[in-house]
């Protein structure tokens, strides 16, 4: 009787083994992607400023009215949104 207590043992043993073994593998996947998701998400371009042709005249007036931009450089730059 001793043989298979130590083989039922043994065969405990080795099960919790891998079940470990799996459990700390799959943490280490997932800690993995989500390291690997941020730095995609870090390596992202940002989203393209809006091209609304409004908004920037917006901000050419902002930078005109605090002295920024020239009459000719607003003039020009507000052609430039405009795409005259």
């Amino acid at each position: 009787m001793g043989l298979m207590r130590m083989a039922a043992r043994t065969a405990v043993v080795a099960g919790t083994a891998t079940a470990v073994s799996g459990r700390v593998a799959h943490k280490q996947d997932e800690k993995y992607a989500n390291q690997a998701a941020e730095q995609q998400a870090a390596a992202a371009p940002a989203a393209p400023a809006d091209d609304d042709p409004t908004e920037k005249i917006k901000q050419l007036a902002d930078l005109h009215a605090q002295g920024i931009l020239s009459d000719e450089e607003f003039t020009a730059a507000k052609k430039k949104a405009l795409g005259i």
